[in-house]
């Protein structure tokens, strides 16, 4: 161990490919490269699996589903049960979170070992091209991947506190369990913390400052959430903003002021035990030494071209560090073409305009494509169909009625759009789209792909076949 240590030190490591980070784009970038037979480092400063990993998808999914059994249970009479003594074990369901995390996290580790990726712990800064510098350990390699990832945006003035003032990674893990929290931003992020609190009794406000909830979503599925989370019993509020938000021994307290009341306006002021800000995030660029190395930074991302080149030959920067959209999805998609390309092979190149978006909190929210306003803003002439939960037989069986799936076609080509949707378990249904987009189907073949019955999926026939007149059970 001691020979190996002094081995680390004096140098002598060299690799065809590092790379920085082992979040979703970084840890499956570098197994991708190891099997395409190229010699692999992954460096980490912190956990493997980065923070989609250990802080965010997978860990606050597993909340999620805690907040909805608990709706399910506080449902029994519905269901035939007698339920009674039911009580909430707050620091148990923190507890499953962090264990389902600290399992992928031992899974990561084993296919780097499966995989031969050589798994370097520490900070890393690019000396230069081909250079990169870990601690006392220097490291030779042909091709750097840059996959650092992003870290919550604070509010100006406000930084995140770890107790009052969350980010998301506190509120996975927030301890003892809020009275009430102050949301601050309604895109996935934050919508999914206000149905997470909120199920389980928190008094939760939540603040947008655009017009909707979920502002990239379709303006239908907007408006539907919104008036969901509202019967939830949560208090939202967009066109607002949150001024004056200062932390008290007590709390924290906010002024919530209507943005149409100009500059002037008091707004009503609120007191709150927690705040959580999800207004956005910024890529982890800093302290790696990519502008001395001549890497082009535009407003906090590294600038790429398809192949996911930086402007330093040699350097190349995938996932969030490289811009949004910012899902773990795009980061794998990224990183698997990016070592392809390496490689020598033609890669597989990502389409940015089928990259799908899901929102967990329930009802889940599920898109991909033109929203029709995007759409028409285009000048294309829509074929809109639309088929309501209330009408699919599975759905009435699970007690599930709330939400629609919403399809987009091309009234000429046939070409499908757009597809969005709001309902239970629609991020399971919405890959269907995805691949349909991908091979260029039309709504004759989606018509003519027979789906089970009685099935979710059967939504996306029916409202396909719904707008080109052809639905039978609405």
């Amino acid at each position: 161990m001691a020979d190996e240590k002094a081995s680390e030190k004096s140098g002598g490591d060299a690799f065809d490919v590092v790379v920085i980070g082992s979040g979703p784009g970084g840890y499956v970038a570098a197994i991708r490269a190891a099997q395409l037979g190229l010699k692999t480092a992954c460096v980490e400063r912190a956990e493997i699996g980065g923070i989609c990993l250990n802080w965010g998808c997978i860990p606050t999914k597993a909340l999620l589903h805690n907040a909805k059994l608990y709706e399910e249970l506080q449902k029994g009479k519905t269901w035939g049960f007698k339920v009674s003594g039911l009580e909430i074990d707050w620091e148990q369901i923190i507890k499953r979170s962090r264990q389902v995390a600290k399992r992928l996290n031992k899974g990561v580790i084993g296919l780097f070992k499966k995989y031969g990726v050589t798994s370097i712990e520490g900070d890393a800064t690019i000396e230069r091209p081909g250079v990169v510098q870990v601690g006392e350990r220097r490291i030779e390699a042909k091709h750097i991947v840059v996959a650092t990832g992003a870290r919550p945006r604070p509010l100006p003035g406000l930084a995140f506190d770890g107790e009052r003032v969350m980010s998301s990674k506190e509120a996975m893990v927030c301890e003892p369990m809020p009275k009430s929290v102050l949301v601050i931003g309604a895109g996935a992020i934050g919508v999914e913390f206000a149905y997470f609190f909120r199920a389980f009794g928190v008094e939760v406000t939540l603040v947008e400052m655009l017009d909707r909830v979920l502002p990239v979503e379709d303006r239908e599925v907007s408006a539907a959430l919104e008036k969901a989370l509202k019967a939830q019993g949560m208090v939202v509020k967009t066109n607002t903003v949150a001024k004056d938000v200062t932390v008290k021994k007590s709390g924290v307290e906010a002024t919530l002021v209507a943005k149409d009341e100009g500059d002037g306006a008091e707004g009503e002021t609120k007191k709150f035990d927690r705040v959580l800000v999800a207004i956005g995030v910024m890529g982890n660029v800093d302290g790696l030494g990519l502008e001395a190395a001549g890497v082009e930074l535009e407003r906090g991302r590294i600038v790429v071209d398809a192949d996911m080149r930086t402007t330093c030959p040699g350097i190349y920067a995938i996932g969030d560090v490289a811009g949004g959209p910012w899902l773990a999805h795009k980061a794998s998609a990224e990183g698997i073409h990016c070592v392809e390309r390496i490689a020598g092979h033609a890669g597989r190149p990502v389409r940015y305009d089928n990259i799908p978006g899901c929102t967990y909190c329930e009802p889940q929210v599920a898109s991909v494509g033109l929203t029709e306003e995007q759409a028409r803003e285009k000048g294309l002439k829509v074929k809109v169909g639309k088929f309501p939960n209330v009408a699919s037989g599975k759905a009435l069986a699970l007690d599930e009625k709330e939400g629609f799936v919403k399809v987009l076609y091309d009234e000429g080509t046939g070409e499908l759009l757009g597809a969005h949707m709001i309902g239970h378990n629609v991020t399971e249904l919405i890959a269907e789209m995805v691949l349909a987009r991908t091979l260029e189907a039309t709504e004759a073949e989606i018509l003519a792909s027979i789906h089970p019955h009685p099935t979710l999926s059967e939504s996306l026939h029916e409202a396909t076949a719904q707008a080109f007149d052809e639905v039978v059970n609405i």
